[in-house]
């Protein structure tokens, strides 16, 4: 190996250490002492009621685990955004499970946990999954109210959602582990079946103070709301559980029942294991966002044997495409290629620009699989579409609007990796989350903005110095040069992976070594839904 990659390796190791690092912190919610403090109450925190769930030795994925992550610092900050989200299997049953951390803020719901809700219950309508809930909130965030209360996408679009997959045949399993108040007792009762946790679990509209402030009656919360309350008297559940354990038992053996579903169908063999190394990739990818390198490395360490079947390999050959398989899963890839090509006209193209030839090929590659029904994997590395008077005479807004029309207007399910770059209209193109990518996930490495850090703190740059030059304080180089550091420094911040994670741009942050495992996993959720409409692009400026 040379000089290259063993830097390359050292930097996208280091940048894998601080994602393991951050993931520990928000793992722990509120803290070690809050955590213990549930023990102290017989109960278990969010993540380990998710461990007991699932089955011991499948595979797993965490959805947002770095929601909210560096937001409201002035309210104490919402690690995970107070709700573990995660997709695994409970006997043998692919499920979606949604579990409130009692540990920040007693699970209260901040306007990033509503975001975060209403996700998990977007891909478990999307895929069909079914969705367990493990209820343990204080409700709405009050100081956050007006962030949270009264949108389309805030609280209520969640007992919306839950009588929507009600009518779909969607199953729903609710267990109250913990308070249960307000609007927020809806959700365990318009679930198909609703536990409660002996002594620990309560459900009411208004808790006791608010009764007696309200209708003057004197009441214990208890007797209010408690198991046996709403087991024995009101009816509103239908199983009483012990404890935590036993009504996580109880899931268990209400899923066991389930019956089978239909498939939509995608094409599946044994898998294969890459023959390239996998672990190149940290090698391979450049310490520098800016530096070439070539995609398709990347793509042989990522699919079944190697294997990597190229549609139009010699045309637009800034976009890679071609037909894969990921873990026996029969894939479309469309790729960025990251180095520098020459077309059969003897020009050079930029590594990492979609040009017309290059939208092109990929509109008809996506409507390809869309025709052949084969799962589509993007793998983002991408700082845009060309510009100049060539490529505007060429029509490459005509050409890539092609593109976002095909990506829009998919209907096989879509599975994206940001890797490196995903900037501007590129993103779109590349299928950025307002896409409907069934999973989108970010490698460490990854950069999402409009434009990268260092051209747009220069255009801000431009645009500050005019302001202050038509004030009468023209900037010393100096001045200059600590004025757009500072510009930089911001922009950056807001480029990183992390940032995105937080606002749930992305679904994770992965090892670059676990994007079989996402893809895999993606896939087989979306073959709980079979498709139910044709593929048609429309009307197309040709």
């Amino acid at each position: 190996m040379d000089l290259t990659f063993n830097k390359n390796e050292d930097h996208n190791k280091l940048k894998l250490s601080e994602l393991r690092r951050r993931l520990a912190e928000v793992k722990l919610g509120g803290g070690k002492k809050r955590i213990e403090k549930l023990h102290a109450q017989g109960k278990m925190s969010s993540r380990e009621r998710i461990d007991y769930l699932l089955d011991k030795n499948a595979p797993v994925i965490e959805i947002g685990a770095f929601a909210g992550d560096g937001m409201y610092a002035e309210h104490g900050g919402c690690p995970s955004g107070g709700v573990v989200v995660k997709i695994g299997y409970v006997k043998g049953k692919q499920c979606v499970v949604v579990a409130n951390d009692a540990t920040v803020k007693a699970g209260a719901w901040f306007p990033i946990t509503g975001k975060k809700n209403l996700r998990a219950q977007e891909i478990a309508m999307e895929n069909k999954l079914p969705i367990i809930y493990l209820v343990d909130s204080a409700g709405v965030y009050l100081p956050m109210q007006d962030e949270i209360f009264p949108d389309k996408e805030h609280f209520g679009r969640i007992f919306r959602n839950n009588a929507i997959m009600s009518s779909m045949g969607i199953t729903q399993i609710a267990a109250v582990m913990g308070s249960c108040v307000a609007g927020g007792a809806y959700l365990p009762i318009m679930s198909d079946e609703a536990l409660i946790v002996d002594k620990t679990g309560s459900i009411f509209l208004a808790g006791s103070y608010l009764v007696k402030a309200a209708i003057g009656e004197s009441i214990d919360n208890e007797t209010l709301g408690g198991a046996t309350t709403h087991s024995e008297i009101s009816g509103v559940t239908d199983y009483k559980a012990a404890d935590d354990k036993d009504a996580l038992d109880k899931i268990k053996n209400i899923v066991d029942k389930i019956g089978d579903f239909e498939k939509a169908g995608y094409n599946r063999i044994d898998a294969k294991s890459p023959i390239d190394n996998p672990e190149d990739i940290y090698g391979l990818l450049p310490s520098s966002r800016s530096d070439q390198y070539d995609m398709l490395e990347i793509i042989k360490r990522l699919v079944d044997n190697s294997e990597f079947e190229q549609y139009k390999e010699g045309y637009g050959k800034t976009i890679l495409t071609g037909y894969a398989r990921i873990d026996g899963w029969a894939v479309g890839i469309v790729a960025n290629q990251r180095k520098v090509v020459k077309t059969k006209q003897g020009e050079m193209q930029f590594g990492g620009v979609i040009y017309s030839d290059s939208a092109d090929k990929a509109t008809r590659f996506i409507a390809n699989c869309n025709q052949k029904k084969i799962p589509l994997v993007f793998l983002q590395d991408v700082t845009g579409f060309m510009v100049g008077s060539k490529s505007e005479h060429g029509g490459i807004i005509k050409d890539g609007a092609k593109m976002v029309n095909a990506v829009s207007n998919s209907v096989v399910p879509k599975f994206t990796i940001v890797i490196g770059n995903s900037y501007g209209a590129g993103n779109y193109a590349m299928c950025g989350k307002a896409y409907d990518p069934r999973l989108i996930v970010a490698w460490p490495s990854a950069e999402l903005a409009v434009m990268s850090g260092n051209s747009a703190a220069k255009v801000l740059l431009q645009i500050e110095k005019a302001s202050l030059e038509k004030n009468g304080e023209p900037l010393d180089p100096e001045k200059e040069k600590a004025l757009f550091a500072k510009i930089k420094q911001r922009y950056d911040d807001q480029i990183s992976p992390y940032y995105a994670a937080a606002r749930l741009w992305t679904d994770a942050i992965i090892d670059p070594l676990d994007t079989r495992k996402w893809i895999s996993m993606g896939i087989e959720a979306a073959n709980h839904a079979p498709i139910e409409k044709q593929f048609n692009l429309g009307v197309l400026q040709v």
